[in-house]
């Protein structure tokens, strides 16, 4: 079904105008808004739900900040976190965030005027609100929380079914039975809650740079046509999202990157003009730097022209990073950020239930470990299929053995040892089934690989496999129309935020396909090779079953030999052995260029095995895939090290 034809769907209507309780003052009459033309300082302290507690003293007490923000959602925590709901009405947030982050500084947080903007609320934002209310009362401190509600779209199943709705990526037909489905709200309801009042913003589903864009929006009162200024406010979100992953973090040179241990969380002072500064507190670990920073930029990216959010529609191709003198631990200067008007339609994640899986992790130890490490993952299928047909089950949906030490992951480019290869591996052994039980089985029968098939079997990490259910993802687009976005205070309803699509375009903007110019048909050649590390920083991230690999050329001078290099059937050629490939002469990866960091970001579809929960890979994110990368042969070229020096 067409975006157009969306539009006719209907399911509850928006309140009647006359049934709205009465707007708020636009702005708090405390004298806690930030001056006209000053800065403003946002940090953040969570990249996911599980990041480390010890980045809210660092960021509260040596931060400055106006703003403190969490990001805890991914379509994997979602998926969590709707089943958790499941099974207790109270529960569907993250309580780390309740009981971690919050309780222990609420009352310094509130002395200090710090305003707090988080997504913990997952598929529960009124019960973390709820929460959060009882805490600031043991603690007898007076907090507006605020609470943005209207992500989920359960309630719409029904009118959605049989409508030709199709996944944006696999074509698929919208499934039978829907488990969890919430559309990715923007910035402005956040906003809106700040100029309600509100100390402490708790959202459910929201693209992870809107939990900054949004107060940087009631700073400065940015318009909604005032795209340039909307996609800088989204960058300076997107870089720090992921908390340390801008300070450090994964990053290539990690060998160079001091105190992990203490690793700083990125803070980002914003002009009303929209460049700003990336910093990090004082006396913390970590690095920033062109690198740390380039490589965040390019995280989980695809077209770099065409980053579609909510409020705007980013082109990140020609942003520009400076490094900036003086700063302890670094500091980074970004700028050039583009935008363009935003879809009149909201990205929507919805999962179902497609079987059960469960994981086998058991190291092995003595010679030839990766032989009897296969042996024993393929005698556990074996049993397990025996019994399977004598109880009348079919056959597993699919399976995946990886022998961890043995570079499985690596297909050809692996790299063989001599003398029967290590000593000591670890049996990756994966499944997935249609039947419960089935994978009850298969749990149950791994534990007598130990006495009854190779030596060396040390035990099983974790205990019995836990048998898990395989939520999968299915996106599409649905009318930011049909929407209804509630506004709470302190546990009431205030508001239907509405938004306004005045400024709103479904038109795809073209842009001039990069040239294949002079300066790379008359490169100079020469004899020697480079492994791409020598040359290149990289990153890799997932979107659904689909991973991106950027890569940062570490010296100008650099990047015409990595755009001469690093085509897109170069890459597919490389990572043949983990692109499933649906249809005949299908292209699987595409390149993009961001000539303003001297990158290239590469999308690889159908890469991940599903990706996420889906998957029965290692690594079923792409987290290694740019590592992977880092060994490429860059050959035929001169001496390029001499042309730096």
């Amino acid at each position: 079904m067409g975006c157009t034809a969306l539009l006719g769907l209907r399911g509850p209507r928006l309140l009647r105008a006359a049934a709205l309780p009465p707007r708020w003052s636009r702005r708090r009459s405390t004298g806690c808004e930030p001056l006209a033309g000053a800065a403003v300082r946002i940090g953040c302290a969570s990249g996911f739900w599980g990041d480390t507690a010890a980045a809210v003293p660092q960021l509260l007490y040596g931060g400055k900040l106006d703003f403190l923000v969490f990001d805890y959602l991914s379509e994997v925590t979602m998926s969590l976190l709707a089943a958790a709901k499941a099974q207790s009405p109270v529960l569907g947030y993250t309580p780390d965030f309740v009981s971690a982050a919050m309780a222990p500084y609420i009352k310094d947080i509130h002395r200090k005027g710090v305003r707090v903007i988080s997504n913990a609320g997952g598929v529960n934002p009124l019960a973390c609100a709820a929460a959060l209310q009882e805490v600031a009362k043991k603690a007898d401190v007076d907090l507006k929380i605020a609470v943005v509600a209207g992500d989920d779209l359960m309630s719409e199943v029904e009118n959605l079914k049989g409508a030709g709705i199709t996944d944006i990526e696999s074509g698929k037909q919208f499934p039978e039975s829907i488990h969890s489905m919430n559309a990715y709200l923007g910035a402005r309801p956040i906003s809106r809650a700040l100029d309600l009042g509100a100390d402490i913003v708790v959202t459910g589903r929201c693209v992870d740079s809107g939990i900054v864009l949004g107060p940087l929006i009631h700073s400065f009162g940015w318009n909604r046509d005032e795209f340039d200024l909307l996609a800088a406010g989204s960058l300076a979100g997107h870089l720090i999202e992921c908390g340390a992953q801008c300070t450090g973090g994964i990053f290539t040179d990690w060998h160079a990157v001091p105190d992990w241990h203490s690793i700083g969380f990125p803070i980002v002072e914003c002009s009303s003009e929209g460049d700003f500064i990336l910093s990090k507190p004082p006396d913390t670990g970590g690095l920033i730097s062109f690198g740390t920073v380039a490589e965040q930029l390019v995280y989980e990216l695809g077209d770099p022209q065409r980053y579609l959010l909510p409020d705007v529609t980013c082109d990140f191709s020609k942003v520009s990073i400076t490094e900036i003198p003086g700063f302890d631990g670094g500091a980074v200067k970004v700028h050039g950020a583009k935008g363009s008007p935003p879809s009149a339609f909201y990205k929507v994640n919805a999962t179902y239930l497609d079987g059960f899986r469960a994981t086998a992790v058991c190291p092995v130890g003595g010679p030839k470990a990766v032989q009897k490490g296969k042996r024993t993952a393929e005698g556990i299928l074996q049993r397990t299929r025996l019994i399977f047909s004598q109880l009348g089950y079919e056959d597993y949906s699919a399976v995946n053995i990886q022998v961890l030490g043995s570079e499985d992951t690596y297909g050809p480019h692996a790299r063989r040892s001599i003398d029967g290869g290590p000593r000591e591996a670890v049996i990756w052994l994966a499944v997935h089934h249609k039947q419960k039980e089935a994978v009850e089985i298969f749990s149950r029968e791994v534990a007598p690989a130990g006495t009854g098939m190779a030596p060396g079997l040390t035990g099983i990490v974790g205990g019995r496999p836990r048998v898990s259910p395989v939520l999968k993802p299915f996106f599409f687009y649905y009318p930011k129309s049909n929407v209804q976005v509630s506004l709470f205070l302190n546990g009431q309803h205030v508001e239907i935020f509405e938004e306004d699509l005045t400024f709103t375009s479904d038109e795809v903007i073209s842009f001039d396909p990069p040239e294949i110019s002079t300066e790379l048909k008359d490169l100079p050649s020469g004899p020697h090779t480079y492994r791409l590390e020598d040359l290149a920083y990289t990153r890799s991230g997932d979107k659904g079953n689909s991973a991106n690999i950027g890569v940062i050329a570490r010296h100008p001078l650099y990047y015409p030999y990595l755009k001469k290099t690093l085509t897109a059937q170069a890459l597919e050629n490389y990572f043949q052995h983990l692109l499933e490939q649906e249809k005949p002469e299908q292209e699987l990866v595409t390149r993009y260029e961001l000539p303003g960091i001297h990158g290239l970001n590469f999308v690889l579809k159908n890469s991940l095995g599903g990706g996420g929960i889906a998957s029965l890979r290692s690594d079923p994110q792409g987290k290694a895939l740019g590592q992977m990368l880092l060994d490429f042969q860059i050959k035929n070229v001169p001496d390029l090290k001499s042309l730096i020096e």
